[in-house]
């Protein structure tokens, strides 16, 4: 039987995700690897993990498909920017930024919002992987490895 390639790419994605899951525990010590999972049409805030902006603070939001900044807090400029057409304007009228925790929401989730994101607040940084179910609860997720 020869599979199409939807039924493959579903495949690797399924294994993807069982897999993550699996491993979630390994970094659920270290704060650095947060795994989010959302269903689609819903919305999810991605928490920078601060109770306050400090005066100074830069903190900048990370999309790591095509390595895009999505939003940017810049404090001492009193600055704070929101990149909705990036990407063919994919996150267009979906960011929410927090202006007193620099938190991330994403509204109405689709599929081709699942991935790697990312907040540097003064060069330290927090990694979120975002998963999206679909209609028949299957999860979406880009598959980045990083040598």
């Amino acid at each position: 039987m020869i599979c199409g390639l939807k039924q493959v790419k579903m495949f690797w994605t399924v294994w993807f995700c069982l897999c993550f899951w699996h491993l979630d525990g390994l970094f659920a010590d270290t704060d650095v690897l947060k795994s989010v999972s959302v269903k689609e049409g819903d919305s999810v805030t991605l928490n920078s993990g601060l109770t306050e902006i400090r005066n100074g603070d830069l903190i900048q939001w990370w999309f790591w498909v095509g390595n895009t900044l999505i939003a940017e807090i810049n404090k001492l400029a009193d600055r704070f920017t929101v990149y909705e057409d990036v990407l063919g304007g994919r996150f267009r009228d979906r960011l929410k930024l927090d202006k007193q925790t620099g938190s991330l929401t994403i509204t109405n989730i689709r599929t081709e919002h699942a991935g790697h994101y990312e907040v540097e607040i003064n060069h330290i940084s927090i990694i979120f992987l975002l998963v999206v179910y679909g209609e028949s609860n299957i999860c979406f997720t880009h598959f980045i490895l990083i040598l």
